[in-house]
């Protein structure tokens, strides 16, 4: 039986990825934040599936749950890791404070460093071994008042692909998931988020970026209405995790496509000005 271990697991696309591949007989390792995310995990799932109490900021926690899950792995190792955990900041790089900054990249990108860190003595018992880091598009190009969230995913395609040519001389395949919209409880936590950190503002703040504020959440709904279910994504996963040759990056969803091709093929202005007429960025004077 192959295992898997993933980050992330309490809701959406973790929980996906640890459902999907429970029924299809991996031995999963699914880490979450709380007991009751726990608890209602397993519920949904086969006695096989295993769950972990994991935050992927906190160095005690992961080192416990790399050693649960080589008790129960031994000397085949771990499959794979899937490091899925992941926050979105909003916010306009001109007032962002270094505090919310350090907890975008804490969570992101430092969490997903650790975990594979720790991950990769059991990685290497395993016959020739997989991690997969979910990215975004968004980690191609960045949206106004994204860029903290942008930020952490362009570091993890820079990441990644260290990775996978420091790696693959151990047969260790390293691939980074780029996905669009997908119809998760993080549009609803991204929006919460920007509602408070408008009440927050400056008179100032508000001045220069409220209707830019009005204009993502008006497109956040938008793209939320026309986003695929988070099982398009395990899908792919999947693939990435049975494919004799995986991709070193998979785009997920038509939204995402389409922007992957703007970045390959348009200039960087005329890029910019189709992102901010999509969003209904206001112009300045």
């Amino acid at each position: 039986m192959k295992s898997v271990l993933i980050t992330g697991a309490s809701t959406g696309i973790g929980r996906e990825i640890a459902q999907h591949l429970d029924r299809l007989g991996w031995r999963v390792f699914a880490g979450v934040r709380k007991q009751l995310d726990a608890e209602t995990l397993q519920q949904d799932a086969s006695p096989e599936l295993q769950t972990l109490i994991l935050d992927v900021t906190d160095a005690d926690s992961i080192r416990a749950a790399i050693a649960r899950v080589g008790e129960v792995v031994g000397d085949s190792g771990l499959d794979a890791l899937i490091n899925n955990a992941g926050i979105s900041v909003n916010g306009a790089m001109e007032f962002i404070t270094m505090d919310e900054l350090r907890e975008q990249f804490e969570v992101n990108f430092f969490g997903l460093v650790a975990m594979t860190q720790a991950a990769l003595p059991l990685i290497r018992k395993a016959d020739r071994g997989r991690i997969v880091h979910m990215g975004s598009i968004g980690g191609r190009q960045a949206a106004p008042l994204l860029g903290p969230y942008s930020a952490t995913k362009y570091a993890i395609e820079a990441i990644g692909e260290a990775q996978r040519r420091e790696l693959q001389v151990w047969g260790i395949e390293v691939i980074v998931i780029e996905p669009g919209a997908i119809a998760t409880p993080i549009w609803q936590k991204g929006l919460e988020a920007a509602d408070v950190n408008i009440k927050g503002k400056s008179e100032r703040e508000l001045e220069l970026y409220g209707p830019a504020f009005d204009a993502l959440r008006a497109g956040a709904t938008m793209m939320e209405r026309r986003a695929v279910g988070p099982e398009a994504v395990a899908k792919v996963v999947e693939q990435a995790l049975t494919a004799a040759r995986p991709r070193p990056r998979y785009v997920v969803g038509t939204d995402a496509k389409v922007q992957a091709l703007m970045t390959r093929f348009l200039p960087d202005r005329i890029r910019d000005a189709l992102i901010l007429r999509i969003m209904g960025y206001p112009r300045g004077n």
